[in-house]
């Protein structure tokens, strides 16, 4: 039998056997929270791994839900029988929000195919840093589609003023609340 890599389960166990209670890495070390650390968590590396990843599919878990419901509807929409009546601007507007909602779908589902491609790898690092981008594009191409789906919805009921209002008022939205305010949260906690 050849020599295969040591998954993360079984080095955290060796180490956690080869000195009692394993090794704890000072606050600081977690790279989590202020400085570095997290508020005084006591975690191997392994360990800090495993809960990113486990914290990162529980958000996951929540976005999902919202990109197949829109998914969902995109592909019923052009069957409704006032489809056909679209301008060919909302035409447009359709077909890329699908692309999007495709593309958001794609980034999202992305890190539970690399976790189960590359757990038994030990590489729950890379799957971790993966993971995070992966999610991050993906709820960025999810905003925008839910964007152009309201920007759609909007325009095809109200007219193109209304659609612009709204969609200005929906980027406005998500990019205050999704990205402005963690990172405004992050530079000034350093």
């Amino acid at each position: 039998m050849g020599w295969r890599p040591m998954s993360d389960d079984a080095a955290l166990k060796s180490t956690a056997e080869s000195v009692p209670g394993g090794p704890r890495p000072s606050p600081s070390a977690s790279g989590d929270g202020p400085a570095g650390g997290d508020s005084g968590r006591q975690e191997t590396e392994l360990e800090r791994y495993d809960r990113n990843l486990n914290e990162l599919l529980g958000e996951l878990r929540v976005a999902l839900p919202g990109v197949q419901v829109l998914f969902a509807f995109l592909l019923v929409a052009p069957f409704n029988q006032r489809f056909g009546k679209v301008s060919m601007f909302e035409r447009d507007l359709y077909f890329v929000t699908l692309l999007l909602t495709l593309l958001a779908s794609i980034l999202l589902i992305a890190p539970t195919v690399i976790h189960r491609l590359e757990f038994r790898r030990g590489s729950k690092a890379y799957i971790v840093h993966t993971s995070n981008r992966l999610a991050l594009a993906g709820l960025t191409t999810f905003a925008i589609a839910m964007t152009s789906a309201i920007t759609l919805i909007t325009h095809y009921l109200f007219g193109p003023a209304t659609a612009i209002v709204t969609a200005v008022g929906a980027v406005s939205a998500f990019a205050l609340t999704w990205f402005v305010m963690p990172l405004r949260h992050r530079l000034r906690d350093g």
